[in-house]
């Protein structure tokens, strides 16, 4: 199909609240529509080829990259997130396309070293207007990334923009106006980010022996859902590897199908038929069934408690990000050390510093510290 027999069939099949690229408020640079591409297609394919996003592969997500290779990376959780983002997507009738772009970009403004990492350039930037991985992410896609002389940044619509801001306040780009929540396709990401995390956190936690998969029967409902179903459809697997492989698998599964489930019922009775209209609703359209959600949020906090917070998983990343922080005080004395295009995109030394340092790999931060002289904290 080409572009417009593919914006036809959106317009025919999509959710009334749902996104359509036909639709699409434009991008800050127009451009001339290309033939068989949507614009949202063509929004996922930029951020697909962009340095960033192949960054993402060195870069941690819990477990610091060079400490194994069998963990998830900054990379192959994006992928995730792209993956349960379709398979929704696609049963809720929403636009799959634009939730890929927003899926492969929603992490591209990570530092090294995860959360560990994020929290020292905020501290780092306390006096210069802080730093948070989400406005990082838009900051690479409208300014750092550049691809073409026409334009700073890869110049995506107003919809995947508006979608990785996340957290902060979402307006009517036609009318100004404050709206309540982000368009659907941004909270199905949302909900998508969180449930490929907890899965993935869940199997890596096992394999490496930090968390206990017994033990976690007696104290996580939702793992023991997890573990009953995947003896149901094992019935020979009454423990060991396999068994718990399954069950990381079918809690993902039962978390796709809550949203799933509770999303469609939200939608069926919803009277909102625009996505403006969608994202001024009482109530989010999109979310987990109010009894999986307390489960959820339990399993979360168990996470936070038996594995996120564990000596064995942060001292790795503790000394990583020691190091990252000395590497970061020397370029600020050895600002020709920094690349010219951070230089004249920042309003400060301490902002380009920042930047050059955000889209460092784990790997990266170790050889500029070995260039620059800086010794490691171990």
């Amino acid at each position: 199909m080409n572009r417009i027999e593919k914006e036809t069939l959106e317009l025919e099949r999509l959710h009334p609240a749902a996104s359509r690229s036909a639709e699409s408020a434009g991008r800050s640079f127009e451009e001339i529509p290309d033939e068989w591409r949507t614009r949202y297609e063509r929004d996922r394919d930029r951020i697909i080829h962009c340095s960033a996003f192949r960054r993402l592969m060195y870069k941690t997500q819990v477990f610091v990259n060079h400490v194994g290779d069998n963990q998830r990376t900054r990379l192959t959780h994006s992928l995730e997130v792209l993956q349960v983002s379709r398979s929704l997507a696609s049963a809720l009738n929403l636009n799959e396309p634009l939730c890929e772009a927003i899926a492969l970009a929603h992490d591209l403004g990570h530092p090294p070293y995860g959360h560990s990492g994020e929290v020292l350039l905020n501290e780092k930037m306390a006096a210069h207007g802080g730093f948070a991985h989400n406005r990082q992410s838009l900051r690479i896609v409208n300014l750092l990334e550049q691809r073409s002389p026409e334009y700073r940044g890869l110049n995506l619509t107003m919809e995947t923009q508006d979608c990785l801001k996340k957290h902060e306040k979402v307006f009517d780009p036609a009318s100004g106006t404050q709206l309540r929540f982000p368009r659907l396709e941004g909270q199905l990401v949302d909900l998508a980010d969180s449930t490929a995390y907890h899965y993935h956190d869940v199997d890596d936690g096992i394999r490496e022996g930090i968390l206990d998969p017994v033990q976690m029967r007696t104290e996580l409902p939702l793992w023991e859902m997890a573990v009953a179903a995947a003896q149901k459809r094992h019935p020979e697997e009454a423990h060991g590897t396999l068994l718990w492989r399954r069950a990381a698998n079918e809690l993902l599964g039962l978390a796709i199908a809550d949203v799933r489930e509770e999303s469609a019922r939200r939608l069926l009775a919803t009277a909102a038929r625009s996505a403006v209209a969608a994202q001024s609703c009482e109530q989010r359209l999109l979310g987990h069934s109010e009894s999986f959600g307390s489960m959820v949020a339990g399993l979360h906090a168990y996470l936070y408690a038996n594995m996120y917070l564990k000596e064995e998983v942060n001292w790795h990343v503790r000394r990583a990000t020691e190091l990252l922080g000395k590497v970061f005080d020397a370029l600020l004395q050895r600002p020709e050390r920094v690349p010219e295009q951070f230089l004249e995109n920042a309003e400060s030394p301490h902002r380009a510093v920042c930047d050059f340092v955000q889209g460092m790999t784990d790997r990266y931060v170790d050889a500029i510290a070995k260039e620059l002289g800086v010794l490691p904290a171990y």
